[in-house]
């Protein structure tokens, strides 16, 4: 049988086009076409609903959402812009209680923190990282129905601990106590290191926070983007200070995986961030000096290891391989990584939490754009059904 131009042809865009699975024709006409998302007027301002009450659809009363109502959340960073927006010089949504109130009339439930200050003219002031401004903030979520579910934030950078990282560690998990937060976390890696040896010592590191985490009923997990997903080095040559040069074909974060606690140990998958490393890393260079090939499976390690990815970033792109990346970040669900094959796969959809995310969405000359996108977000995310 004579095979088809779209499999015989070959372009500089071909190795990631296969790496991502894309047939030739939709690679070109997604690499080529303008994105371009449709964007409503925001409604601001509306009476404060504690949340949009929208029914799913009749046929299934929500029974095929893959995300169900109650696990739709969205990490702040989204939308950081409007919660350090001066309140006395905008109309907008402004500081913490406003966006809570908006998100809420979206439609989450949930919430990840990036941090706790805000503009100081909102109400409670610029700093609520406080005892004081975490009670504060949890009556807000409790007013809007919100859940806080994890936030990036203290994690000690001293090992072993000092007094004064110990006690800021203590402090951050009694804020997440007050919140009301199941989890807690960081948004980097473990070690930003290639060697096992040194992966060996985070693993000791956060095997000791996360037990001190667990003792105050608290998840702690780490966040992680592309490079954790690159290969360890952990063996073959030595370098000229003594140090592997060869991988055996494991990820770093598949080893951390390995040797942290199950028990106290948790991670936050950020599903753009692993696609790009589906791009960027699926060769390498065995202990024997053979290239070898692996490409990542970012649901698969999920399924693998499903009670250590209580949380997901939902996070979209559209492909080009132009960027060093493989995609560019869009709004959720306007993109090109299949989110409703990634959430089938990973299954038990009543163990994880989705945070829509997007670290492009603020925009200085577009000042409502960050809450728009979050509310694409949402309506994007409830829309996810399993194929019936």
């Amino acid at each position: 049988m004579t095979a088809s131009p779209d499999e015989t042809s070959t372009t500089p865009g071909d190795e990631l086009r296969r790496t991502l699975g894309v047939g030739r024709r939709r690679f070109l006409s997604t690499c080529t076409a303008t994105a371009a998302v449709a964007i409503a007027a925001p409604v601001f301002g509306a009476s404060p609903a504690l949340a949009r009450t929208e029914p799913e659809p009749a046929a299934d009363h929500g029974r095929s959402a893959l995300v169900p109502p109650d696990r739709r959340g969205l990490i702040l960073y989204t939308v950081r812009d409007a919660v350090a927006r001066d309140p006395l010089a905008s109309d907008l949504p402004s500081g913490f209680r406003e966006v809570f109130r908006q998100l809420a009339r979206y439609g989450y439930r949930q919430v990840e923190f990036a941090g706790y200050r805000q503009h100081a003219n909102a109400p409670g002031g610029a700093d609520l990282g406080t005892v004081e401004g975490a009670r504060l903030m949890r009556s807000w979520l409790d007013e809007y129905g919100l859940r806080a579910q994890g936030s990036h934030g203290f994690i000690p950078g001293s090992w072993p601990l000092t007094p004064a990282d110990l006690d800021a560690f203590r402090r951050a998990l009694e804020i997440a106590n007050i919140l009301g937060m199941e989890h807690m976390g960081t948004g980097g890696d473990p070690t930003n290191s290639p060697y096992r040896a040194d992966w060996d010592v985070a693993a000791d590191k956060w095997n000791t926070l996360g037990a001190l985490a667990a003792r105050e009923g608290i998840k702690l997990y780490t966040h992680n983007h592309d490079s954790a997903y690159d290969f360890l080095l952990d063996g073959g040559p030595l370098d000229a200070l003594g140090r592997p040069t060869r991988s055996s074909g494991i990820r770093k974060l598949e080893y951390f995986l390995e040797v942290s606690d199950p028990r106290s140990v948790y991670l936050e998958l950020d599903v753009f961030w692993a696609h790009v490393a589906q791009y960027k890393f699926h060769t390498y260079t065995a202990h024997d000096g053979s290239r070898q090939e692996n490409v990542f499976d970012p649901a698969g390690l999920v399924v693998r290891h499903t009670p250590r990815f209580p949380l997901f970033h939902a996070k979209d792109g559209v492909i080009n391989p132009q960027s060093g990346l493989g995609y560019d970040m869009v709004p959720f669900g306007t993109g090109d990584i299949d989110y409703r094959r990634f959430f089938t796969r990973v299954g038990a959809k009543n163990r994880h939490h989705p945070m829509v995310e997007q670290d492009t969405a603020p925009s200085a000359t577009v000042p409502g754009q960050s809450l728009e996108y979050a509310r694409i977000g949402h309506d994007n995310l409830a829309a996810l059904r399993a194929h019936r």
